[in-house]
């Protein structure tokens, strides 16, 4: 069946099915599991980078980074997600979570799959639905030890550049990539099209064709996602976190941040530290 569902940040959850493109770029604070068990690949558009998740391969990735999948021949593929504080927690190599908090998701290649992956995440699904608290706690433990070993086995090198054949693709992932690498500083239409080589009008009306939301509300989520980071791993006054994000006015970073995430920024860092 094919699968999109809502997601909420505080829970553990998983399941599995045929995924489906999303409507717009989605952001949930979380850290997302993702393994292609039939069919094709799946490619998102995450950060401003094209990434590709081929058969057998596992990835994860900080889920308050805006993401969105764009294309799929994927027939049956497994999802789990581990509320951001429980990530945390795990007392991960500070490496690790810096990366992750950067933009950078985790993606072993097929070559990497471990022969249990196909039976450990069914199991997965089965325990978190079936609700009961000692299968839970087994099933966090052997997905914090999947992580830990995703990260031996994932490349450290970024993405390759987006070479597919759908030319609109790759007009709008050379402007999500000029939006992810700078989002901090005032931008302007005019400046995001040329990053495409395309007229403003015509580069607004294409990107909201194949991202389905607006310039503007895409810089929004990649100047939040920074802000959350900024939070968590630094103890800098929040007005210089909204600085540092992208935003012109503490005000603006206040009320966007509040909106976006349901709780203002000095709590949210509370929360998590």
């Amino acid at each position: 069946m094919d699968t999109q569902i809502a997601i909420h940040p505080s829970e553990l959850v998983g399941w599995a099915g045929r995924p489906i493109l999303m409507d717009t770029a989605h952001q949930h604070d979380d850290l997302e599991i993702n393994f292609v068990a039939e069919g094709g690949t799946m490619l998102y558009l995450f950060g401003g980078e094209p990434v590709e998740i081929a058969p057998g391969s596992v990835a994860a990735f900080w889920a308050a980074v805006p993401h969105q999948l764009v294309a799929n021949t994927v027939t049956r593929a497994h999802w789990v997600h581990v509320p951001f504080a429980t990530f945390l927690g795990w007392g991960l190599p500070a490496a690790l979570v810096g990366r992750l908090l950067s933009g950078k998701p985790l993606i072993a290649p097929p070559s990497a799959a471990m022969p249990s992956d196909p039976a450990n995440f069914t199991q997965w699904a089965a325990d978190l639905a079936g609700g009961q608290p000692e299968r839970r706690r087994i099933l966090l433990l052997e997905v914090e030890a999947r992580v830990r070993r995703l990260a031996l086995d994932a490349p450290g090198e970024p993405s390759p550049p987006y070479t597919g054949g759908d030319p609109a693709l790759r007009h709008v992932v050379a402007m999500v990539r000029h939006l992810a690498e700078h989002f901090r500083e005032p931008l302007t239409v005019a400046e995001v099209a040329a990053a495409a080589n395309l007229h403003p009008n015509y580069a607004m009306a294409h990107f909201r064709k194949v991202v389905r939301t607006t310039i503007w509300d895409y810089l929004l989520g990649c100047r939040l996602a920074e802000g959350r980071r900024l939070l968590i791993t630094t103890d800098l006054p929040i007005a210089d976190v909204a600085a540092e994000s992208g935003f012109s006015s503490v005000s603006r970073f206040y009320a966007a941040f509040k909106a976006e995430c349901g709780l203002p920024p000095a709590a949210y860092r509370r929360r998590h530290r």
